[in-house]
């Protein structure tokens, strides 16, 4: 039953939720509100994100002399495939402010008792999981140009990747592999995460009402992709501080996104349907 609950949700006989059609306007007022939302009180969300930019720190240095310097570029993009599930303490308090309740840090850690939670692990796991078959998939696309050799130093790693054809291969093929990995991510979880806060959807509804909003919005979620990965490239740009920002940012976009594109419980409910 627990199993089937974690499946199907709170309700197993409850409609799928109604996706609307948006327009590019929409996503930057989304983009607007995230930003209202940290501004609000950024204090709140200081200790949320030096984990971000910290944990950067660390992952540069631990490849800065190592044979992991060829996943440095992976493991920095990989930040945004775990960003949705790293985010849901910046859900909540969007979630919170916009019903006018108090606002606190402490409400962002409140997430732990969601009913919705054992689904909201299923899908981190998989996310987690996405991350791993990422950087297995650079660093086995990395031995096959370069082959398992340890770069002398930083400098010659870039000069290698930047002024030999098998660097620009590598780029190519890196950020095409790469960018298919961020497609699944954004296909099953542009809203999936929000959605099982705010509602116990359960794990199935969730990430078919997500790759129904990128089916009904396709031009309008490739921008907003396009707005995650730029943001997350100036937060790296800036030695990772920028992360601190940058992150609660989209965490609280993507709140606002969500209630942009899934129609509220009420509305949903009486015409309900897939």
């Amino acid at each position: 039953m627990a199993h089937f609950h974690v499946i199907a949700g709170g309700n197993a006989n409850a409609a799928y939720p109604n996706v609307r059609r948006i327009g590019a306007a929409d996503v930057v007022a989304a983009l607007r509100q995230g930003l209202a939302d940290f501004w609000d009180k950024p204090s709140h969300y200081v200790f949320l994100c030096l984990v971000y930019p910290v944990a950067g720190l660390v992952i540069a240095r631990w490849t800065s002399g190592a044979n992991m310097l060829p996943l440095l570029f992976p493991l920095m993009s990989g930040f945004a495939l775990l960003g949705p599930f790293a985010a849901l303490g910046l859900y909540e308090i969007s979630r919170r402010r916009e019903l006018g309740l108090d606002t606190s840090w402490q409400h962002a850690l409140s997430v732990r008792h969601s009913p919705a939670m054992p689904a909201i692990l299923v899908i981190g796991v998989m996310l987690v999981a996405i991350f791993v078959g990422w950087l297995f998939t650079a660093q086995e696309l990395y031995v096959g140009l370069f082959r398992p050799e340890r770069p002398e130093s930083l400098w010659s790693f870039f000069n290698e990747i930047f002024t030999t054809e098998r660097g620009w291969r590598l780029i190519l093929y890196g950020n095409a592999v790469g960018f298919v990995f961020a497609l699944v991510v954004l296909c099953t979880t542009v809203i999936a995460f929000p959605l099982l806060l705010d509602r116990d959807t359960g794990v199935a509804a969730a990430i078919y009402t997500s790759i129904k909003a990128v089916a009904t919005n396709p031009i309008e979620m490739v921008l907003w992709g396009l707005i995650v990965a730029v943001l997350l490239a100036a937060g790296f740009a800036l030695f990772f501080a920028g992360l601190a920002i940058v992150i609660p940012v989209l965490g609280h976009t993507t709140w606002h996104l969500y209630r942009k594109v899934v129609e509220p419980a009420a509305a949903y409910g009486a015409t309900g349907g897939r």
